[in-house]
């Protein structure tokens, strides 16, 4: 790994804190950046104490998209994790930033089963927080991609995430 931490803060669309956690800067490729984390390190949810992953993960962080991509190894129940969320915003080289959107599309990994989760929380948030009309279509356009990309195994989500996982198990 290299020796750069990278900050990863998602927030709500009011701007509260959700998740963030500190990755390690693994490198770029066609895909985006990749930032990695051993089993045993912590993320946390706004102000509640951090929680301890006891699997490694690998975070893919693409430029322009409304998605951000999660890879977890093994014990993970879940193999991917994609949050709907507003394009990345990368303050500084240790930082980068987005909104999440609710949505969330995962891949199960005891079954293979392609799922979208949270679709009554984004309805609820939608009047909550008054997301405009093109961030709810931009979130519900990257969600249906997600599925079908994730469900043909279509790249990132076929063999590339492999080789940036085996960095941190």
């Amino acid at each position: 790994m290299t020796d750069r931490d990278v900050r990863v803060v998602k927030t709500k669309y009011d701007g509260s804190l959700h998740w963030h956690h500190v990755m390690r800067f693994l490198g770029e490729d066609e895909h985006g950046i990749w930032l990695g984390a051993l089993a045993g390190s912590t993320s946390q949810r706004g102000d509640e104490p951090p929680i301890v992953m006891n699997h490694p993960y690998v975070q893919l962080i693409r430029d322009g998209a409304w998605w951000s991509a999660t890879f977890r190894g093994d014990p993970a129940t879940t193999e991917i994790y994609c949050d709907v969320g507003t394009p990345p915003q990368w303050p500084h080289p240790a930082e980068v930033t987005m909104v999440d959107l609710d949505l969330d599309v995962l891949r199960i990994r005891a079954d293979q089963r392609v799922i979208v989760v949270d679709e009554d929380e984004f309805a609820v948030h939608q009047v909550r927080y008054g997301y405009p009309a093109d961030v709810i279509g931009a979130a519900e356009r990257a969600a249906a991609w997600l599925l079908d990309a994730i469900s043909a195994e279509a790249e990132p989500f076929g063999a590339a995430y492999r080789g940036w996982l085996d960095m941190v198990e």
